[in-house]
């Protein structure tokens, strides 16, 4: 799945440059949201955007940020490790003149840094946990800036998406790039979440994405 991720770090820029930037940019502005994508902003609007805070781990050129705002959302927060999708998400944001209620930090990872990055509403992480080596340790860090609940997606753990991983990676490896996809439990996961005090529920299922959502109890 070499489409499966938003940078993690540095590293990933070799992979997820200027580029794929560009072309994820322009793919937006010609499609809009892709299914997934539209399940997640259709279900935090379905929840109550007005005056609403949201973070996003992971957001690229930041389409559900723009979507988000567009309903009602009063503020939207990027995280990026990776510096290459900013020159595209500028652009975006000033297309849609919502440069005001948006912010984009770049060298911050939430698992790490949290203490440095304030709490949001809503915490979202779309294609951004099969990047990561850790994703248990990164969603309980969603869940402490979590106030109300916590959306994202993750592939599911299947033989197709295991074996498709697992080639990706040794492409990489053979082209001497330092990015690996994960395909994590999704129990594992859950619990992660649930143990902080959230109940879990599966809001669209698929061959390459699940969308799943956490709610405070």
């Amino acid at each position: 799945m070499p489409d499966c991720c938003s940078p993690g770090s540095p590293r990933y820029e070799g992979v997820f440059d200027d580029r794929f930037a560009h072309d994820i940019a322009e793919r937006y502005r010609r499609r809009g949201l892709t299914a997934p994508e539209h399940r997640i902003v259709d279900h935090l609007a379905g929840i109550g955007l007005a005056d609403r805070s949201v973070l996003e781990i992971g957001g690229g050129v930041g389409e559900i940020q723009l979507e988000l705002l567009s309903r009602g959302a009063s503020l939207a927060t990027n995280l990026e490790l990776s510096g290459a999708y900013e020159a595209e998400a500028r652009a975006l944001l000033v297309e849609r003149g919502v440069t005001d209620r948006a912010d984009r930090l770049v060298g911050l990872d939430l698992a790490s840094d949290g203490d440095r990055i304030a709490a949001a509403d809503f915490v979202v992480l779309h294609r951004v946990v099969c990047c990561y080596p850790d994703s248990e340790r990164l969603l309980e860090a969603a869940a402490a800036h979590a106030r109300r609940a916590v959306v994202f997606s993750h592939p599911p753990r299947t033989w197709f998406t295991r074996l498709s991983v697992a080639l990706s990676n040794a492409w990489m490896r053979m082209r001497g790039r330092e990015y690996r996809g994960y395909v994590h439990s999704p129990r594992a996961m859950y619990g992660a979440l649930e143990r902080a005090g959230f109940g879990i529920h599966v809001l669209r299922t698929g061959a390459k994405w699940w969308v799943v959502a956490a709610a405070r109890a």
